[in-house]
This record gives structure tokens, C-alpha cells and sequence, in this order.
């Protein structure tokens, strides 16, 4: 069984749609999800510098643009999205999701995570806040060291690694007092996502949504809520909405993807960080990171060798 799952904000580097741009169909792509965003996605994925796109605004309709144009590439060789295929996505890349899916149209999610990364990027200006990834150490232990310092378990991500999420001041006492045998490692983001702090991005969001025309999923779509697999796209949506204050439980969507029993795991661009975590929770399973265009033949064979259904006569939801 295959998973395809789509990163989150802090994957990206610099120039990463460089060699893409490099093909005709992914600059059209590109251009047309610039249009939904009004931003210009092919300069800040090539000539942007590092602190311009990690600006929150930058990355996350960045971001969403990449994988669901890596996705038409990688599909337009295989036909459409087999509804077997486990998908999901890591915070900002459940909406890269839910339009592979067929949830949203590609349109929309432009919209929707254009508005997304507008106003947390103005929820996290209104107080100094940030994250950092606790890696190592007893379970039980880190997540009382976090609570103790007033932050949140922002991300669970699975065996040895949870994201601690509050105010700069938080954080640094955290720093002063991490948890026995545990490492902590600063994350290069603007706020503290995925909790209370991001509250003033959701009404505008939600409004955003309800506006919305869904559509059910038409492959396996697993939430960061609770590693559920949804099967009705009005609550795919909802959940969105909530996602921007609700904790990512990644570490749910592996262990569901373990119990479904997939076999392969396709991270699409900027891929490493997913199948990585992948790499530490699912043994066994074969990784690809699909990052550059002359890796699309043996992302083909890949998708192949770990589907175990014959293809429907659905279309794609990026179109």
C-alpha cells in the first residue's frame, strides 16, 4: 500500500523549484497557482533568500503550491490518484492534501492557506512566540517538562520527537531546564503554531471556509487531529480550520499508517523531513523523496510497486 504525504512549513530551502521550473507543464502550473495566491511562487522558489521565505505569508502558500505541482508531474505519468493511496499531510501540508484528494480545488486551497499564512503570520506579531523540537528522552518526562513551562506539545512526530510550542520566554526556560537525556533544537519558524497563540487567524479562515465549495476525498485522507481517516470533505475542511490551533498529531497518522499496512512512502517536494520521521516509525517501510524532476520515472515505478489496487477513472484533484 502506498502513502503520499505532503511537508510543512520549515521544509523549504532556497531555489528548491529551480530544476522544476525547468519543465513547461510545471511552470504553468506555478503560474496559475501564483494567480490564486498574488504571489509571484516561481521567484520566491528560486531567487528568494532564506528569511524571505521563511516569512509565514511566504512559506505556507510556497509550500502548497510545490506539492500539489509535483503532484500533477508525478501523476500526469500514472493516471489518476488511485483511491487506495493513503494521503496526508504535515500541518500546512493537510491542504496540500486535501486538494490532491479532491477535497478543494486547487484554487481554493491557494486561497485558503494564502489566508492561513497571512493571519497566523499576524497572530504571531502580536507576541514574540516560536517552537523547538525536543528530540530524545522519556516520553512521559518531555511532555510534563513542556506543560510545566506553560507551552504546548505543538507537534507529536512520533518516536523521540516532540515540538514545544509558546513565548520566547517560555521556550528559553525550557532551554534552561530540558528534560533528562533530551536535545533541544530551535526551529526556524515565526510563532508558536498549532496553539492558543494562533486563535486570531481562525475567524477569517473559518468565514474562508464556509465559502468554500468540498468535495469527500477520493483517496485515504488522514487528519493531524487524530490520524483518523476522514471520509466526508465538509469535516476535512472543518478541520483545517481547527488544525491552526490544534496540536499535529503526526505520530497518529503514522501509526494509522502502519495498521492500513503500507508498504511505501512518498514525501513530495521539499521532501526529507517526513520520511525521516518515517525512517525512525515505520521500519520496513521503503522511503522516496521526490525533490528534482529526473527522479520522476523511478517516483513512477515507486507509486507502481506499492499500489495494490487497480486505478479508477477519477480525476485528479491539483487540476
Amino acid at each position: 500500500m502506498l502513502a503520499i504525504v505532503a511537508p510543512g512549513q520549515g521544509a523549504q530551502t532556497p531555489g528548491f523549484l529551480t530544476p522544476w521550473l525547468e519543465r513547461d507543464s510545471f511552470r504553468s502550473t506555478v503560474a496559475h497557482l501564483s494567480q490564486a495566491a498574488s504571489l509571484d511562487l516561481a521567484q520566491l522558489g528560486t531567487r528568494a533568500d532564506a528569511e524571505t521565505i521563511r516569512d509565514t505569508a511566504v512559506a505556507q502558500p510556497l509550500l502548497v503550491a510545490a506539492g500539489l505541482a509535483t503532484a500533477d508531474e508525478l501523476l500526469a505519468g500514472t493516471g489518476p490518484l488511485d483511491p487506495e493511496v493513503v494521503v496526508s499531510g504535515h500541518s500546512v501540508g493537510e491542504i496540500t492534501a486535501a486538494a490532491l484528494t479532491g477535497v478543494v480545488s486547487a484554487e481554493d486551497a491557494m486561497a485558503f492557506v494564502s489566508e492561513r499564512g497571512r493571519g497566523m503570520a499576524a497572530a504571531s506579531a502580536l507576541r514574540p512566540t516560536s517552537m523547538t523540537a525536543v528530540v530524545g528522552g522519556d516520553p512521559a518526562e518531555v511532555l510534563a517538562a513542556i506543560e510545566a513551562h506553560g507551552l504546548t506539545a505543538a507537534n507529536n512526530n512520533g518516536s523521540g520527537q516532540v515540538v514545544a510550542a509558546g513565548t520566547v520566554e517560555q521556550l528559553s526556560a525550557l532551554a534552561a531546564d530540558p528534560p533528562a537525556r533530551a536535545r533541544l533544537f530551535p526551529l526556524s519558524v515565526a510563532g508558536a503554531f498549532h496553539t492558543v497563540h494562533m486563535e486570531p487567524a481562525q475567524a477569517a479562515l473559518r468565514a474562508l471556509a464556509d465559502a468554500m465549495t468540498t468535495h469527500d476525498p477520493r483517496a485515504r485522507l488522514l487528519s493531524n487531529r487524530d490520524g483518523a481517516e476522514i471520509g466526508s470533505g465538509a469535516e476535512v475542511v472543518a478541520r483545517l480550520v481547527s488544525q491552526v490551533t490544534n496540536p499535529v498529531r503526526w505520530d497518529l497518522c503514522l501509526a494509522t499508517m502502519r495498521d492500513l499496512g503500507v508498504t511505501g512512502l512518498l514525501e513530495l517536494a521539499p521532501a526529507g523531513t517526513l520520511t525521516g520521521i518515517a525512517k525512525r516509525n515505520l521500519k520496513g517501510v521503503e522511503l522516496f523523496n521526490l525533490n528534482t524532476p529526473d527522479q520522476l520515472d523511478d517516483a513512477r515505478e515507486f507509486l507502481a510497486r506499492h499500489v495494490t489496487t487497480t486505478p479508477t477513472q477519477h480525476e485528479n484533484g491539483t487540476n
